[in-house]
């Protein structure tokens, strides 16, 4: 099998600084030879001697339609890599990408210009959405005047939960502590989450569950009920929409509750809950579960479905 690193992103995201750094690092510059596919060109070119020394070949393929796995297995015969990059094109829908059947995606980063991510999310969503979906790694980067880095990881994680998220500015890597930023209160006896709070505690406690360990929290929710899950559970949860109408997701945590076979599926009620982290089979390993101290039924929200959008 031939690994791949492909590299997403719009243009001027940084793709190619990104790459060029990683050329140059000495864990990079294995035995072999490495194949470049650059699929657009910007500002920042790449420098010869840089390629040399990484033992690089460089391939430019501008036209889409040129991207296809007849062409790719040409470059692979003629310049024999060990290890392919592919610098993408934001503009083609990554959905299309087909490789060559022994090529495989060894990791998958997507590159964002913190400045610009506004306009492309509002404007190029289901181009964005395409590419942040299965990537490994988003790094935001020139972040130095943006203050609200919070709700650029919310939206990405709505797309994508099992992303590492990076953010840097001109001085590196950012660790901003977010919590200062939640729409209610940690101290709070009771956590109560209206249609917004709850979409960011989910989110939140995928990234920072020992936030919440220990926290009672309450909140409208629709009963799942997996038929694989043990007896005296259930899921309470929300369904969201992470990019478009296409684009749903339910999100929600296994709860506890000695009544839960009484719950039906899709059913709305108030759960009441303390939040603590388990195993849990499903999880594969631990992960927060709910408490239930009370669950009772209740009419639909006004707004059934969260939107991240």
């Amino acid at each position: 099998m031939k690994p791949v690193y492909m590299i997403n992103g719009f243009l001027e995201s940084g793709k190619t600084g990104f790459i060029c750094y990683t050329l140059d690092q000495p864990y990079f510059r294995i035995k072999g030879r490495t194949l470049l596919i650059v699929c657009e060109e910007g500002e920042e070119e790449y420098d010869e001697k840089l390629l040399k020394k990484s033992h690089t070949d460089m391939v430019l393929i501008e036209d889409e339609e040129e991207f296809n796995t007849s062409h790719l297995i040409e470059l692979e015969k003629k310049y024999k890599p060990e290890r392919i990059i592919i610098e993408y094109n934001g503009m083609w829908n990554y959905k299309n990408v087909k490789l060559p059947f022994h090529w495989t995606i060894e990791q998958q980063i997507t590159m964002i210009d913190a400045s610009t991510f506004p306009m492309y999310f509002t404007n190029m969503k289901s181009l964005l959405a395409e590419m942040l979906r299965k990537s490994e790694m988003i790094i935001f980067n020139r972040c130095d005047d943006v203050e609200d880095l919070s709700s650029y990881k919310r939206n990405v994680k709505a797309i994508n939960q099992q992303a590492d998220i990076i953010f840097e500015d001109a001085e590196g890597e950012v660790n901003q502590i977010f919590e200062d930023d939640l729409p209610y209160s940690l101290d709070a006896p009771i956590i109560e989450l209206d249609n917004e709070g709850y979409g960011i505690w989910y989110l939140d406690s995928l990234e920072n569950l020992n936030r919440y360990i220990g926290k009672t929290i309450q909140f409208t929710a629709m009963v799942l009920k997996p038929t694989d899950f043990p007896r005296g559970y259930f899921v309470p949860g929300r369904m969201a929409m992470t990019c478009c109408a296409d684009d749903m997701a339910f999100l929600g945590f296994a709860c506890e509750y000695d009544k839960a076979d009484k719950l039906t599926d899709k059913q709305w009620v108030k759960v009441t809950a303390k939040v603590v982290k388990e195993y849990f089979a499903d999880y594969g390993g631990e992960g927060p579960i709910l408490k239930a101290s009370g669950v009772e039924q209740t009419k639909p929200p006004k707004e059934e479905i969260i939107s991240f959008m």
